[in-house]
Parts: C-alpha cells; structure tokens; sequence
C-alpha cells in the first residue's frame, strides 16, 4: 500500500514507521525539517519537506496514485484542508483525519468526506471504561 503521512509528530512517525517496518511504501510530509529525526536511521520511506496543505507538495510526495492519505497534524484545520485536498482534488481511495476537538470530528464524520479519529474521545471513552469495569485494566494496542 502507498501511505502519504502528513504531519511527523508522534502520532505521524509511529504510524510511519509502523508502515514502513510492514513493507509498505510510506511519505511523511513536514514542515519542520527536524520533525524528520523521529523516524529514525532505519526508516526507508521518504520524506517531503513542505505544507500538507499545498498541491504541489501533495504531488512531490506522490499523492497522485497514493492507496491512503492521513492528516495527524497538530491542527485541526489543516488536517481537515489537507484531506479534503486528498479526497477531492486527488480522489484517494482512503483518507483520515485526526482532530482533537470533538464537535470537528463529529462534523466531519457525519459529512462522510473522510474517516476521522479524535484521540479525546478515544481516551475519554477508554478512561470511562476502565473506571465503569467495561474494559480489561491495562489492555494496550500496538
């Protein structure tokens, strides 16, 4: 699969690293130069220094003919831009969005643009679980 990651964060460098170790062809898309040395020494995809926001920078890190787009930016604007970018203008098959702020996800979710990810309502319904006996204590994912 090719994997266009936009945003070299934590969250973008675990994911792009978790595709690469699988085989899978990966772009990380920053920036900030610097965000790069998270993905470590032995990180074999590549990397596109620029705004996920601008096409001629989706088109140098290969979006056209890209299988998957993700937008795990610190912004909640950027990544919804940047994505419908992908989704609109570049017609990627799969794309997701992360957003912290609960009423964006939940707007986005229900416009069906995109598939969104919202890490607050993850970890609020994750700690509710656990504090309710809904959860096994101490389940972890990789």
């Amino acid at each position: 699969m090719k994997v266009v990651i936009l945003g070299c964060g934590r969250l973008g460098a675990h994911l792009a690293r978790r595709f690469d170790r699988e085989g899978h062809s990966v772009t990380v898309i920053d920036r900030n130069s610097e965000a790069f040395a998270r993905l470590g020494a032995d990180f074999r995809g590549a990397m596109v220094l620029g705004t996920g926001i601008d096409e001629d920078v989706m088109r140098r890190a290969g979006i056209e003919g890209a299988d998957a787009f993700v937008a795990v930016t610190t912004g909640d604007n950027t990544n919804a831009m940047a994505a419908e970018i992908a989704k609109l203008i570049f017609k990627v098959p799969s794309v997701v969005a992360r957003f912290t702020d609960p009423v964006r996800e939940d707007t986005y979710h229900t416009l069906g643009l995109m598939d969104t990810v919202s890490p607050t309502i993850m970890g609020s319904d994750r700690i509710h679980d656990i504090l309710t006996g809904n959860a096994s204590r101490g389940a972890k994912e990789k």
